[in-house]
């Protein structure tokens, strides 16, 4: 199985080199690399809580200063030379806690939704896709963590956090939309739900294939 992500390296690499000078900036200020993942840690709660009043748009904007954090905290360590096993344990943690408010506070809205129109079962499924998106999300980040402690490099898959993200961006944007917004942000939802559920499964077969080759399977 061959490595693949939807947002291609280039596309990566090009946002890296926009927001170096950011990284220059807030270096020569004194600012650490965990002070930016803790400000990436709160915009997403603040994110998490736009999308529980049904702002989508608003919540997108406000997902992508999050998300640049993400990016940000990385670059200024490698920058700055402050690369540690601390700050590596402490940038997943906080990413899974990222992930977690801002499926809670979609949650929140549809299930108000569900309870306004008690005879509309569309607030409950759109939870239950929530869920089955945030189970998928985590487990992305499960199996690649397991596997790395197997001795795996495990970054296959069509939906990482990266791809993640920007699904959510791109949808909570065009969710601002008038009549098809609502849709729009469901329909996201549910392709971040399979696809990374499909994720999962893509990296479970990768590294079971790995361990195979090198005779180390059980």
């Amino acid at each position: 199985m061959t490595e693949f992500s939807i947002l291609s390296e280039k596309i990566k690499e090009r946002f890296v080199q926009a927001i170096a000078p950011f990284c220059s900036f807030l270096s020569g200020l004194g600012i650490s690399p965990n002070a930016v993942s803790l400000a990436g840690l709160s915009l997403s709660l603040i994110s998490g809580l736009v999308y529980a009043s049904g702002a989508f748009f608003c919540a997108g904007v406000i997902l992508i200063l999050a998300g640049t954090c993400d990016v940000l905290d990385g670059q200024m360590a490698r920058l700055t030379g402050k690369i540690s096993l601390f700050g590596a344990f402490l940038d997943s943690a906080i990413d899974r806690f990222s992930e977690l408010f801002i499926f809670l506070g979609l949650a929140w809205h549809f299930s108000r939704l569900s309870a306004e129109n008690p005879e509309s079962a569309l607030g409950s499924v759109v939870v239950l896709i929530l869920i089955l998106a945030l189970s998928g999300s985590f487990m992305v980040s499960y199996t690649r963590a397991r596997a790395e402690g197997l001795g795996v490099e495990c970054k296959v898959g069509w939906m990482q956090r990266p791809e993640r993200l920007a699904l959510l961006i791109l949808g909570s944007l065009f969710a601002g939309l008038p009549v098809v917004g609502p849709s729009i942000m469901i329909g996201t939802i549910l392709i971040i739900a399979v696809l990374g559920n499909y994720t999962a499964v893509q990296r479970i077969i990768y590294v079971k294939n790995q361990l195979s080759e090198k005779g180390r399977e059980e």
